[in-house]
């Protein structure tokens, strides 16, 4: 195995007790780090405060939509809100909150490394995210912009709001930010792999980041170049998307998607690799079909750069594309399937330890299902002919989107907390969280599909009087949704004031990242780290000393043959 000596600026000088917290208290000592925790910590405080940004704009939706006509906003108002929340939460918030988040914190860990293999390129990415960020923002004191997050045209080139090109900027700049991401995590895992820590003794999450990170880096560009052409038709009307001098309009459509349905996979893989973890660690049962779950990672990244077109069944493509779009949409159901059906056989006869984690890793696969499953309504040519842009498709897409991949992240937060502050948090708390947001997830969005199979069109301003009771309810569901996120905000803040100190492992997991102390030393790991089998639960046993879980090294079989030859010498 080739490794990368890697090593950080005054790591010599670095005492065992000093963990990355107390290495520096300053802000520029953050602000400059090259330490992937600190940076992973940035990240998730970022897109955390984007999220409450973005969540804040979607109650504004909903209470716009409790009753027809004019609430609390206008038309035009309404729009630019809409515009916002979905922009805001894809290139924002749910793109970068698994990989460059909670990512950048555990993979390295996971691997028993000491940082990933460019730590200034990582620093730089997340200055990258942020000077997009700002760009977003200047993009609403030119005026807003109104063009739905997909900048669709004729929509993006011809409207008179003045923060179209400062928000396309913005999504330009944060692209970059995601593609070298995904270039540190690629060769991360291909070069800082411990000895030992063969393709096949990786966890699932680590699969699930990898083959993200291949999305990241192939389909990014594309996104990037889309908007610098979108940027260049707007500024200079050189004709590339309008009709009138030639060019098309759907063209932009099939960039944009060629880009966007794998970074749908971009958010989703991630969150498909938390939980395999979470599903092992707190089931206390080795994954059931460790290589299928890990080759449909690998599918599901291939299968995305060939789907773009179901998007577009109603924008004119030829018979031909539409079906041959749809037999591929339905050939992605099974490395999904292969997921779902291995979770399942996991918990199977397993311990299940119903905590916050276990509870989030529960519920993103009873809301994936529903979203799959929802999907395949809008893959099948003739349904989705009348479901296309209506409420079902929101529907579908949030079960999807927030359903899934936020959920798992909100749950992969709960699983590496201790491990990220050294505090635990109030599992009372935690339980009564997720149930309200995952009652008032469901009021809010399985309302919505019974509105757009109704026939009631996405992103319209006023509606008839005979959708008001769907969206009251719809909207009743997001207050209670909002309730439970603002819970889950204070009691994971008092945690890192009030909260019990955490164990190295409180979970019983068996992944590098809890062999190491919580929180983890500036450097990750006092010593070498014993490379194992990591869904081998059966050597890990409770520690009244420790308060928590240790492996126990009489019982593991890959120091088991190690002990016996040097006995025997």
């Amino acid at each position: 195995m080739t490794t990368l000596d890697l090593t950080r600026p005054g790591l010599a000088d670095t005492p065992a007790s000093d963990d990355y917290l107390k290495h520096g208290s300053g802000v520029m000592s953050w602000l400059g780090t090259l330490d992937h925790k600190r940076i992973g910590v940035m990240y998730l405080v970022s897109v955390l405060v984007s999220f409450l940004i973005g969540g804040i704009f979607a109650l504004l939706i909903r209470t716009e939509l409790l009753a027809p006509g004019g609430t609390i906003m206008t038309a035009d108002q309404y729009n630019q809100v809409f515009t916002l929340h979905g922009a805001i939460m894809v290139f924002l918030v749910i793109i970068p909150s698994i990989p460059a988040a909670l990512g950048n914190f555990v993979l390295p860990i996971m691997l028993g490394a000491k940082d990933v293999a460019f730590p200034r390129l990582n620093l730089f990415s997340y200055w990258l995210w942020m000077f997009g960020a700002t760009f977003a923002l200047i993009s609403l004191g030119m005026g807003g912009f109104d063009t739905g997050w997909t900048f669709y045209t004729p929509y993006s080139t011809t409207t008179s709001t003045g923060g179209v090109i400062p928000i396309l900027t913005a999504v330009f700049i944060l692209g970059f930010s995601s593609i070298f991401t995904g270039m540190n995590f690629v060769v991360t895992i291909h070069k800082l792999r411990p000895p030992g820590m063969t393709w096949f003794r990786m966890p699932l999450f680590l699969w699930a980041l990898y083959a993200t990170a291949l999305i990241q880096v192939l389909a990014t560009p594309v996104l990037a170049i889309t908007l610098l052409l979108l940027i260049v038709e707007r500024t200079l009307d050189i004709g590339i998307f309008n009709p009138a001098m030639g060019g098309d309009p759907v063209l932009y459509q099939h960039f944009f998607w060629f880009y966007s349905h794998p970074a749908v996979y971009i958010m989703i893989l991630p969150a498909m690799g938390i939980i395999s973890d979470i599903i092992a660690v707190h089931s206390h049962r080795h994954i059931f079909g460790y290589r299928f779950i890990a080759f449909s990672s690998v599918a599901i990244a291939i299968f995305s750069f060939l789907v773009w077109g179901h998007h577009m069944f109603t924008s004119g493509q030829s018979a031909l594309m539409n079906t041959l779009f749809s037999a591929i949409t339905f050939s992605v159901a099974i490395p999904s399937a292969i997921k779902v059906f291995n979770w399942l056989a996991t918990l199977y006869k397993g311990s299940i330890s119903l905590n916050t984690p276990m509870l989030y890793g529960l519920g993103f696969i009873f809301l994936f299902t529903i979203g799959g499953l929802t999907g395949i309504h809008l893959g099948t040519l003739n349904v989705d002919v009348h479901l296309h842009d209506t409420y079902f498709v929101v529907a579908h897409f949030h079960y999807v989107m927030m359903g899934s991949a936020l959920i798992a992240m909100i749950g992969g937060l709960h699983h590496w907390w201790p491990k990220m502050t050294g505090r635990m948090y109030s599992e009372k708390w935690g339980t009564i969280a997720f149930w309200l947001v995952f009652v008032g997830f469901n009021v809010t969005f399985f309302t919505q599909f019974m509105l757009g199979s109704h026939g009631m069109p996405r992103r319209y301003y006023d509606y008839l009087p005979q959708f008001q009771t769907y969206h009251v309810i719809s909207s009743i569901g997001s207050y209670i949704m909002a309730v439970g996120f603002g819970i889950i905000a204070v009691y994971l803040l008092h945690s890192c004031y009030r909260g019990r100190k955490a164990p190295a492992n409180p979970w019983g997991g068996r992944s590098l990242e809890w062999q190491c102390a919580s929180p983890p030393p500036y450097y990750n790991f006092a010593t070498t780290p014993s490379v194992g089998d990591c869904y081998d639960f059966s050597v890990v046993r409770w520690d009244d000393a420790e308060q928590g879980y240790v492996v126990d090294r009489d019982l593991d079989p890959s120091t088991r043959g190690k002990q016996a030859a040097s006995g025997a010498h």
